[in-house]
């Protein structure tokens, strides 16, 4: 059963979809415009934010097909949609950004051992033109990453690159005046790392919403107690509490009475159940299992 949730957002999608489809034309221009540059500048640096701007379109491709596949409607085959596609296209994108940063790391060591000389003008013009195209995705991104995973995911690649090309620039100023070649590894080496560092909690939060795993706010003795608190409930039992996506917080659970009540008696204490988990927990999808004198484990949590 569900308590207290809606699924008016058609406006809003259209609005998330729409900023995905920018943000993928302009990276797509800034990854063409830093590959070429890249090339006849020889910088590394460059060419790294190219790739991690390539990952970008990726990515946000990704996205963009998984907002789109969330909205698609429940049937009997996909009983639940595609409700998870964000969540999978999230975890996808952290993982990208991990991997990037393994390559761009040796590449970088690599690049340590045998320096050259780099055009730095080319690369001061073309870091100055990723940091207004992506700085204005990552505006238009900024307030859906808030609250969804997905965009979340596509708004690390966007800012992580828009701070990459922040540092290609001030590379690229320092080998200008000061003739300082090594910064161009320095900075891919710092770059990675960062990504490493942004990707890594993304994924984590992504896994574990794939793995079906409680939410960490959640303490399941916690609902238990709760629920045994209410006069007539003997014991809960079964418990599972996982995420479907972000909107959608799942319980199951068997509960044992402590009578032979009626289903009219019943439904009035689901009704209490529902409204303390969303008030206390914000669960909003419900589904409790009656008992009454059956035998079998009563454990809190029983593996299926």
């Amino acid at each position: 059963m569900g308590y207290s949730h809606s699924h008016s957002h058609s406006h809003g999608d259209d609005l998330k979809c729409r900023n995905l489809l920018i943000s993928i034309v302009l990276n797509i221009i800034i990854t063409t415009a830093q590959v070429i540059g890249g090339f006849i500048s020889g910088s590394l640096s460059l060419l790294s934010d190219a790739l991690h701007n390539l990952s970008d379109v990726i990515s946000l491709v990704i996205s963009f097909i998984a907002a789109k596949l969330s909205r698609k409607s429940a049937s009997l085959q996909k009983t639940f949609g595609y409700k998870r596609a964000e969540i999978l296209a999230a975890f996808v994108n952290a993982a990208t950004l991990v991997v990037i940063a393994i390559f761009l790391i040796k590449e970088a060591i690599e690049r340590f051992q045998n320096p050259q000389e780099i055009e730095s003008t080319l690369v001061i013009w073309l870091s100055l033109i990723a940091i207004l195209g992506n700085g204005f995705s990552v505006l238009l991104l900024r307030k859906d990453s808030k609250k969804n995973m997905n965009m979340k995911s596509a708004y690390l690649h966007l800012f992580s690159d828009m701070m990459a090309s922040v540092a290609v620039l001030i590379g690229g100023l320092l080998m200008k005046f000061y003739e300082f070649y090594w910064v161009d590894s320095a900075l891919t080496l710092a770059i990675a790392l960062y990504l490493i560092f942004m990707g890594y909690d993304l994924l984590k939060e992504s896994y574990k919403v794939l793995m079906l795993f409680t939410p960490e706010e959640i303490q399941i003795k916690a609902i238990v107690e709760e629920i045994q608190s209410i006069p007539i409930i003997k014991n809960v039992h079964h418990v599972h509490v996982w995420q479907l996506n972000e909107q959608e917080t799942h319980l199951e659970a068997h509960i044992d009475f402590e009578k032979d009540i009626t289903l009219s008696e019943f439904d009035t204490i689901l009704q209490k159940v529902e409204k303390l988990l969303f008030d206390k927990f914000q669960i909003n999808h419900i589904n409790i299992q009656p008992e009454y004198g059956k035998c079998g484990a009563k454990d809190v949590i029983v593996q299926d």
